[in-house]
């Protein structure tokens, strides 16, 4: 439990700093988020996955596993300490001047990059930190280790630790970030900020050391708790696949390829608008700490409403109306949602004497509804969209089950993390910035959600059919059996 929660407290607390950082950067903005995801992040990933291939050839598991996150926190503390207070030094200012009047509008996403780019090497190894340190260190050693019979248990405790990281880490980034108010005039009140937030990573960081070393020393070695041979059974080859024959293999099933548009649709919706509500929330929270601040509430509502969510919302949709109708909650949520947020965004002109009369503003109405619907998004996708999605396999032969996954998770995951972003960066170079390509944002992202919702209720279809397929070939085998028992007890 505290080993998943050191993980996920890291990971909230990396998660919010990074947008604060890159966002509020001078001359920077959301619109550098599509062009940092496609050309930072997905090129260091390749790198360190290579990086990493190599060593696993030559350490150890438990070497491998320090010497990563070791690289991790250093890389974090040297942030700290030393490239965040160098920044006006190492900040190419001038020359990303000269270049941004060179350049047409639509890079100045890139050019920020390169004006900022400790902040956006700060940005890559927060986002590699989900990737790697969750994905890849935390759950390849947790299925190590753990037996198949105390999967359901302890994986559940996983889920609740990480959920309960968020609401410890949501305050803590708030606490930290409202700091300023007790700091004398002049001195840099982000950076002060940055220090602890940073700080408590690195100690978080070797706090996930300390338990995995105990893990290993205690609770490996003693036969009452731990038996190798329970868990490292030789594991069935997963089917590979490439993108062609995973293309030419959802082409070929309807079912399969309406479960890859859920996945693909679920992707590129919420790229598309988490960064249009980050530019809205630059707009309202232009300094970096009440930026910062406000997204550590966002973390503490999301962990909150996620864990009610899994507590008293999915299974009890699945069971009382059915697998469609919770297939279908996380897109019509994200819809009605949107439709608000992009409504405020670019109609706000029209509606100032009517939201007067609430007691706020366009732009906060735009932040509130951009912030409800990512919640809410974030909520629905881990209580209903990914049981729903799971599901789906159920019915299905072995091979359809092995090739399918292999084949949207190859499809899914390429278009659905980088769709967004590409779609972004795209429409940024013909408009020239984020603000003007919000209402082909919103038509694009509509467009998604309807095909999202139409392939959901036809795979419901299908879905069920072939789950009363399944249940009526259970019966009939049952019922041959008993016949043949019958038969064997008269002879």
């Amino acid at each position: 439990f505290f080993y998943s929660f050191s993980f996920n407290f890291n990971y909230t607390i990396l998660r919010d700093t990074k947008d604060a950082l890159i966002v509020t950067a001078p001359g920077s903005g959301a619109e550098a988020i599509p062009f940092l995801k496609v050309w930072g992040v997905l090129p260091f990933a390749i790198l360190f996955m290579l990086i990493y291939a190599k060593l696993s050839n030559v350490l150890s598991k438990p070497k491998l596993f320090y010497v990563t996150i070791t690289g991790f926190i250093s890389f974090f503390a040297i942030f700290a300490l030393v490239l965040y207070p160098l920044k006006d030094t190492l900040h190419p200012s001038a020359a990303a001047d000269a270049l941004a009047a060179y350049l047409p509008k639509g890079l100045s996403g890139l050019v920020a990059l390169f004006r900022n780019w400790t902040y956006a090497l700060f940005y890559i190894m927060s986002e590699l930190w989900g990737s790697v340190a969750i994905s890849l260190l935390f759950w390849g050693f947790a299925n190590d280790i753990t037996k198949v019979s105390e999967s359901k248990r302890f994986y559940a405790m996983f889920g609740l630790g990480a959920n309960l990281a968020m609401l410890v880490s949501g305050p803590t980034i708030v606490y930290f970030s409202n700091i300023r108010s007790t700091l004398a005039a002049g001195v840099d009140a982000w950076g002060v900020s940055l220090n602890y937030m940073l700080s408590m990573v690195v100690f978080s960081g070797l706090a996930i050391m300390a338990i995995y070393w105990w893990i290993n020393k205690n609770v490996l070695t003693d036969a009452k708790f731990f038996d190798a041979s329970d868990v490292k059974k030789p594991k069935k080859e997963k089917a590979k696949l490439s993108l062609k024959e995973s293309f030419m293999f959802l082409a070929k099933s309807k079912y399969m390829g309406c479960l890859a548009i859920l996945v693909i649709g679920y992707g590129i919706a919420i790229n598309l608008v988490e960064v249009t509500w980050k530019g809205q929330l630059k707009l309202q929270y232009p300094n970096p700490n009440d930026y910062s601040a406000f997204m550590g509430i966002f973390s503490t509502i999301t962990g909150t409403v996620t864990i009610l969510m899994m507590l008293f919302v999915g299974g009890n949709v699945i069971r009382r109306w059915g697998w469609t109708v919770a297939a279908l909650i996380t897109p019509v949520v994200l819809l009605a949602t949107g439709a608000g947020f992009f409504g405020f965004v670019i109609f706000r002109d029209y509606l100032v004497g009517f939201i007067a009369m609430l007691g706020t503003t366009p732009l906060m109405l735009a932040v509130i509804f951009g912030t409800a619907q990512n919640i809410m998004s974030k909520s629905a996708k881990y209580s209903l969209f990914d049981p729903t999605k799971e599901m789906a396999y159920i019915p299905l032969d072995q091979e359809s089950k092995v090739k399918g996954k292999a084949a949207i998770d190859v499809v899914g995951a390429r278009f659905g993390k980088s769709g967004g972003s590409l779609v972004q960066q795209g429409l940024i170079l013909a408009c020239g910035s984020l603000a003007a390509i919000t209402p082909y944002i919103a038509v694009i992202l509509f467009g998604i959600i309807f095909a999202w919702i139409f392939a959901s209720k036809s795979l419901g279809k299908k879905f069920t059919q072939l789950n009363a397929e399944r249940e009526q070939a259970k019966k009939a085998e049952v019922a041959s059996k008993q016949d043949q028992n019958l038969q064997g007890a008269t002879s």
